[in-house]
């Protein structure tokens, strides 16, 4: 089971346990599920029993125990359920394999974790806002009130370019003044923008020196989990980044992807008289699958995924 899966196995236990009598209440279209705070139970959470049982007069932790229960029953991807608090859910996932998540991804393409279904940063901000909602199905949700570009940094655009001004006003919340500095001009590892763009475009050129090489893709077992666990959760950081209207949150995993790419691609080819292997086309595939959600993610902030950088 991927992480985006949880939340639709989450809403089909609300929706059988309403059909089966245990209790009645409205079924949520979409459940929300986020990765565990530190210090946390398991690795994931949802608070939907408080949720259903506030619509149903219930206790949540009645509410939790049944979901819980049925989880563990049918859904053989959740290794173990803990109800915490007043009635939060916390998973622990059987864990997914690298070949099976890169097939996802693959098969995806830029809508990888998509669910089917005036003034100048807040233009920036709601239209992102929209692309990741509608990536969601959610349309017409609202929009965040948005502070303003500071007067004293002027015309951002033409002194940054459009991309790398995007790019500060998305990476902090929308009611915070984002902040321009040199650093978006930087063309090395230093700076978050560059680093996300630099790794798709790593991405794209490791699969040009493999193909040199006489050797494609070919998702198979990995040992970088680092890297499979941050692709595995990107659909979870859609879902929240449009029921938060929040672009930071995209923007922050797509620099914990991006950080991840450049430590890994270095064991991606073949060094030296090496020939390509299995685990060579398996770790070219997840390095390409990132490269999609890098380039997925910049899509809906509106900002270019080059293929040189």
């Amino acid at each position: 089971m991927i992480p985006a899966d949880l939340s639709r196995a989450v809403a089909q236990a609300v929706r059988r346990a309403v059909e089966g009598g245990e209790f009645a209440a409205g079924v949520p279209e979409r459940v929300v599920v986020e990765r565990t705070r530190p210090g946390g139970v398991g690795e994931y959470a949802s608070p939907v029993a408080l949720q259903v049982a506030k619509g149903a007069r219930l206790d949540p932790r009645e509410v939790a125990r049944v979901l819980a229960g049925r989880l563990l029953a049918d859904e053989p991807g959740i290794r173990d359920v803990e109800i915490t608090g007043p009635g939060f859910l916390n998973f622990s996932l059987v864990p997914i394999s690298a070949a099976q998540l890169v097939h996802e991804v693959r098969g995806a393409g830029l809508r990888y974790g998509f669910t089917d279904g005036a003034e100048l940063r807040g233009s920036v901000v709601r239209a992102a806002v929209r692309r990741i909602q509608e990536s969601q199905g959610t349309p017409d949700g609202p929009v965040p009130r948005v502070a303003p570009v500071a007067r004293r940094d002027g015309d951002v655009v033409a002194v940054y370019g459009a991309d790398a001004a995007a790019w500060a006003m998305l990476c902090v919340p929308a009611r915070e003044t984002p902040s321009f500095t040199s650093g978006l001009l930087v063309q090395d590892e230093s700076s978050e923008f560059f680093r996300v763009r630099y790794a798709h475009a790593r991405a794209r050129a490791l699969g040009r020196n493999a193909a040199g090489l006489g050797f494609g893709a070919e998702p198979g077992p990995v040992e970088e989990t680092g890297l499979l666990r941050l692709l595995g959760e990107y659909p979870l950081v859609l879902e929240a980044a449009a029921h938060h209207q929040a672009p930071e949150r995209l923007t922050r995993h797509l620099v914990a992807v991006a950080d991840a790419l450049l430590d890994f691609q270095h064991r991606v080819l073949p060094k030296g008289d090496e020939k390509p292997s299995a685990a060579h086309r398996a770790r070219l595939a997840l390095a390409e699958a990132a490269g999609t959600v890098l380039a997925g993610g910049l899509a809906l902030l509106g900002i270019d995924a080059p293929d040189f950088l």
